[in-house]
């Protein structure tokens, strides 16, 4: 399983261009990350001899794309899943439960969640989580943009992730229970 990333060329202020002569560090790392990430939600096993690869089209960037198409990936991972476990040719519980992730972030001294770009482009810290829906982790990414933050700081920023990341995961739920 895997995650194909792109940035369209009118997703950005700016025209982005297409990257037609190999990926960017950027593209690739946001890749393996939503790779690595949709893989905790799926019993690979269970998947038999498929491959499965979900692409991530970012149609506007306005802040936090890797965790929308992390979170929109379980979606259409889900979506995708339905007709093969409903028709018995992969087993029931291949899929596992949900997975989300979003930004949080430390602007103007305070913690702010899902931060817009505006916001994540001057943020004193800047945090991509991702967890399950039972509270585990699965990935933290973060950066101190002009100063060290404390352990006290990073302990507010994860409750508020958690905090977001379970609302998020309420939503995908009901999105595919109608």
């Amino acid at each position: 399983m895997t995650a194909e990333y792109s940035l369209l060329p009118r997703s950005t202020q700016t025209r982005t261009p297409r990257e037609t002569q190999g990926l960017k560090g950027r593209t690739q790392e946001i890749r393996r990350l939503i790779g690595r990430s949709l893989r905790m939600a799926v019993d690979l096993e269970k998947i038999g001899e498929r491959t499965l690869l979900l692409d991530c089209d970012v149609i506007q960037a306005d802040g936090g794309t890797r965790v929308a198409a992390i979170t929109g990936g379980y979606l259409a991972l889900a979506l995708a899943l339905d007709p093969l476990i409903s028709s018995g040719r992969v087993p029931e519980g291949t899929l596992l439960p949900p997975i989300a992730a979003i930004s949080v972030g430390i602007f103007r001294g305070q913690p702010i969640l899902d931060l817009n770009y505006a916001e994540d482009s001057q943020a004193e810290v800047d945090l991509n989580v991702v967890m399950t829906q039972d509270g585990r982790f699965v990935e933290i990414q973060g950066t101190a943009e002009q100063e060290p933050f404390s352990p006290q700081q990073f302990e507010a920023l994860l409750s508020l992730a958690e905090n977001g990341i379970q609302e998020v995961i309420s939503q995908q739920i009901k999105f595919l229970n109608t």
